[in-house]
């Protein structure tokens, strides 16, 4: 495992967790960089919003100082927005900006934002230059294959952001058509890697540290990005790490530690959101947590229907209880 320069900032061991609307908080990035992650991404943040200061958007640019160096994901559409929004990012501590040309969402993308600006290359072109210029720190790009299978354009933008002054491209094996399904293609990822000489991140269905093994030797990528197998999970990317410096795999935590590790995790939401909200943010983190474990779908079906926190964590207990039980003897 080589380390990767981004402009001036150094990413020792280049596993590198995602940025997933909903899911990687502050909460869930905290636990991340405990386990070992070489770069944790913020959520996806809009410009608009960021400029405006809204209260989600303060929210979701919060970070600890235990991630230094952190990357702030900006998406938008508007290059003067996108300017001011990483200006403002800067000042508040990012090392990294990165651009969003990969969210697939229809909502994001009616907006001429995410990967619909793979489709509309001009503009992509004078939002990264805008960024570029506007700020200090390096700026990133992430991007999907292209819009579809018959405009697969990501190494030709790659170049393209390259030459306006972009560090690194990390790359979801997927067109922006397929959303989430099929299977990312890492093979594709070499050609990006072969059009451009700053550091190439491979990303889409790493969920294992055999899929970590096959997505590097396929795409010949300098890097990986989890997203999705990290739910749940908040030590993969650790282990990872610790697989690609070794070579021998870690087991997973005891249940004792999961069980813990979700606990805290909860109490960490409620503190970040308020009960209110926290405790319906949360639900599907348990879900993630406990899914394949004994009883969990019933357990499940229960607590996404209880709102007060205390009685949640007193369920929670509930049901680590006999597995552990089960697992002492």
């Amino acid at each position: 495992m080589a380390p990767i320069r981004v402009g001036p900032v150094t990413i020792d061991a280049p596993v590198v967790l995602a940025p997933m609307t909903g899911v990687t908080d502050l909460p869930f990035r905290r636990l991340v960089r405990r386990y070992g992650s070489g770069l944790n991404v913020t959520e996806m943040i809009a410009s608009e919003a960021a400029i405006r200061e809204t209260r989600q958007s303060i929210q979701k640019a919060e970070w600890d100082p235990i991630e230094e160096p952190v990357s702030m994901q900006l998406v938008g559409c508007d290059p003067a927005s996108m300017a001011e929004a990483a200006r403002m990012q800067e000042a508040n501590g990012a090392a990294i900006i990165d651009i969003n040309f990969g969210c697939p969402v229809r909502k994001v993308v009616g907006q001429y934002a995410g990967s619909a600006l793979m489709r509309e290359v001009p503009l992509a072109i004078k939002l990264m230059e805008a960024t570029v210029k506007a700020v200090d720190v390096p700026v990133t790009v992430k991007m999907r294959m292209g819009w579809d299978h018959d405009s697969l354009n990501a190494p030709e933008l790659s170049r393209i952001a390259e030459d306006l002054g972009v560090q690194m491209i990390t790359v979801h094996g997927r067109t922006r058509n397929q959303m989430y399904k099929g299977e990312a293609d890492w093979a594709f990822v070499r050609k990006v890697k072969d059009a451009v000489g700053i550091p190439v991140i491979v990303n889409g269905d790493i969920c294992s540290i055999h899929d970590a093994a096959r997505a590097l030797e396929q795409s010949g990528a300098d890097g990986l990005m989890i997203g999705r197998g990290a739910y749940g999970r908040p030590w993969l990317l650790g282990q990872v790490m610790h697989w690609w410096k070794t070579g021998e795999s870690l087991a997973d935590p005891s249940l004792d530690e999961q069980h813990a590790t979700m606990v805290e995790h909860y109490r960490a939401m409620l503190d970040h959101y308020g009960e209110f909200t926290g405790v319906k943010m949360a639900r599907k983190h348990i879900g993630w947590y406990t899914k394949g474990l004994h009883g969990s779908a019933e357990f499940r079906n229960k607590v996404n229907f209880i709102d007060d926190a205390a009685q949640v964590l007193g369920e929670i207990d509930r049901f680590y209880e006999p597995l552990l039980l089960r697992k002492a003897a």
